[in-house]
């Protein structure tokens, strides 16, 4: 990495002179050069991040939203993007791809959290290591949360007390900083908290959505959260306070955005709009206003153009002056030859969802203007299946209890039901994704553009989720996962394929069907069990066969799957076999994955299932990953086999 030997800022002009040792190649990570050059001044970044925040907890987008003046008045010198998007719904994969630029299910970053972390591709470095060695200061306070190696070179300085204060004299710099105040974990409040601890924000006066029940405890629940949302405003003032008073605000674009979606029941996790939109305002600095197209300096400009975290690290380097990576695929927002129209035209972003602690699930969703598209891979998984993390919140618990006893309207029940394999929304008309536009006749040409519009951006991007995970980590990689999913994605693409076949008729499929089952490629077979119970009973005629890989598999993955059909569509009991399956597992995450399917026969078909007196956990320390495990598999055993 580049040391400074001297900055001098030269008063006349918005030049400095650098001396120092930089990569000759700064995002590749080439051999070092010592060079001397003069540079253009470049501008300051700074990133607010406010955890867990979907837009419309704010008013600048939604009537109903809190009053957030520090925000407000950022946007009155910048620009207010109406529809901003994290690629996922959850912290640790959205993270990453805003410190990679690329999508989790590219680089393998895609679950959360990792169960191994993730190496970079080789040559490519993550967006604050390459402005650092681009001669950025670059300063984190203080959450990563990132599913990749992180050597510690990242930062300049990442720490709660991080800071660009101790910069060299007029060196730019990139800090971010995140403001936890709006975490989930703030609503894990108890019942008497409800009664007895008052919110600023009326109860009363609260919008619920309609997919939720009109009850006090989601009204307080929601009415809590907009009250949090005024403390980060608050919390955000100070920091632009000290901006302003060293004299850098003019100097720096300051990026305030959610790092996805919002925090009330059915959105974190999620790819609804409600998990993956996110506030996004930017404010431009008049020292460099020339960096943007001239309809883009306005203030208070509203952008109606989709963009989303793929697009952040171009942008910032874009900014910054520096060559974006061959690797990135998304596309930078602000630039001199970017106009206000050219960012109204974008039109395309994409969402994934997979594994989210000891849940699993495969999702992946694209949105095209005002429609969009959820392809839900195993759609006999309900969006409510327990999440023990997600159901410490009340409302959550209350929702799912009043799913049980009845009380709930059909599209406030159809979260704790099967899905379809897709879904079509027209957000115009619906925004809030209730009415699956997908099984109607005049709605087939949306459909089939946007079904292939997913399909194409596969083809181009080996998507890893489809691999199962207990399998990627072990397999024998010696690159990186996004090296190793170029070099298989002919076979990623067979996977993808297998996964399609419950989108045609079924006697069409049951060539290919019987085809993947009796392959001898584990992960076809693995792929097809699933795909032949997204069938249901149409697929009844595969008992044999799928009985045949319960008891003959070698892989516990192929076998747990069977019994998963076996179970949904054959009135299997499951409990014996499955502790038989959990006792040869030979890896801690196929038994988090046969617990997620042990969860699912609960709930689906009610079996509750004995823990063996043999299974025991490991000892771990807090903060490492067999904890976490040990965490995730105790959860799931303590709700699979009680009755509740």
């Amino acid at each position: 990495m580049g040391k400074f030997i001297s900055f001098r800022v030269l008063k006349t002009a918005f030049l400095v002179t650098l001396s120092f040792n930089i990569m000759s190649n700064s995002y590749a990570g080439s051999a070092r050069t010592n060079i001397t050059t003069t540079l253009e001044k470049k501008p300051n970044i700074i990133w607010l991040i406010t955890e867990d925040n979907s837009k419309h907890y704010l008013k600048l987008y939604d009537e109903s939203g809190a009053k957030m003046p520090t925000i407000e008045k950022l946007a009155k010198n910048g620009l207010i993007f109406d529809n901003a998007f994290s690629n996922s719904p959850v912290c640790s994969t959205a993270r990453s791809t805003l410190a990679t630029g690329l999508y989790g299910s590219r680089l393998g970053t895609m679950n959360h959290r990792s169960y191994k972390k993730v190496s970079m591709p080789e040559g490519l470095n993550p967006l604050s290591k390459i402005l650092k060695q681009a001669g950025y200061y670059t300063t984190n306070n203080v959450k990563t949360d990132y599913n990749f190696n992180d050597d510690h070179t990242l930062w300049s300085q990442s720490s709660k007390t991080a800071n660009w204060r101790n910069r060299e004299a007029g060196q730019p710099f990139f800090h971010v900083q995140t403001f936890a105040i709006t975490h989930e974990s703030k609503l894990h409040f108890k019942k008497g908290a409800i009664t007895n601890v008052a919110t600023k924000h009326s109860p009363k006066d609260i919008a619920l959505a309609p997919i939720y029940p009109d009850t006090p405890t989601f009204r307080y629940t929601h009415a809590r959260t907009l009250d949090n949302h005024q403390k980060a405003d608050n919390q955000m003032a100070n920091l632009i306070a000290q901006l302003e008073k060293e004299g850098e605000l003019e100097n720096t674009f300051i990026f305030y955005f959610g790092d996805h979606g919002g925090v009330l029941p059915g959105s974190k996790g999620y790819l609804f709009e409600l998990g993956l939109s996110v506030p996004l305002v930017v404010r431009v600095p008049e020292n460099f206003k020339h960096l943007l197209g001239d309809d883009l300096k306005k203030e208070n400009t509203r952008v109606s153009g989709l963009v989303s975290f793929i697009d952040f690290a171009p942008t910032v380097l874009a900014l910054a002056g520096l060559e974006i990576p061959s690797e990135y695929t998304g596309q930078s927002f602000l630039s001199p030859d970017t106009s206000l129209d050219d960012l109204n035209k974008r039109d395309v972003v994409f969402g994934q969802a997979d594994r989210f602690d000891e849940k699993s699930d495969l999702v992946r969703s694209v949105r095209k203007g005002n429609f969009k598209y959820i392809r839900n891979y195993q759609p006999y998984y309900p969006d409510g299946l327990h999440n023990y993390y997600r159901y410490k919140q009340l409302a959550f618990q209350e929702w799912r209890n009043l799913f049980k006893q009845g009380k709930l309207t059909s599209q406030q029940a159809a979260f704790f039901k099967p899905k379809a394999s897709e879904a079509l929304f027209d957000l115009t008309n619906d925004p809030y994704e209730m009415n699956n536009l997908a099984g109607r006749a005049e709605f087939q040409t949306k459909l089939v553009q946007l079904r292939n519009i997913l399909r194409e951006k596969q083809q181009m991007s080996p998507d890893l989720g489809f691999i199962a995970e207990s399998k990627l980590v072990q397999t024998d990689i010696n690159t990186s996962f996004y090296e190793y999913g170029n070099a298989t994605n002919d076979h990623i693409q067979v996977l993808i394929d297998i996964a399609n076949l419950p989108l045609m008729p079924f006697e069409q499929a049951k060539e290919a069907l019987t085809s993947a089952l009796n392959n001898k490629h584990e992960d076809r077979v693995y792929r097809a069990l699933i795909a032949l119970t997204s069938f249901g009973q149409q697929g009844i005629e595969f008992t044999p066969l799928v009985k045949n890989l319960l008891a003959k598999s070698s892989s516990i993955r192929v076998r747990g799957r069977a019994l998963e059909y076996l179970t949904l569509v054959d009135n299997y009991d499951p409990t014996i076999i499955f502790n038989q399956l959990y006792a040869q597992a030979i890896h801690d995450l196929e038994q988090v994955e046969l617990l997620n399917i042990a969860t699912l026969l609960k709930e689906q078909k009610g079996f509750v299932f004995t823990k063996p007196d043999s299974v025991t956990l490991i000892e771990a320390k807090r903060g490492t990953s067999d904890f976490m495990i040990n965490t995730w598999l105790s959860n799931q055993w303590a709700y699979v086999s009680h009755k509740y």
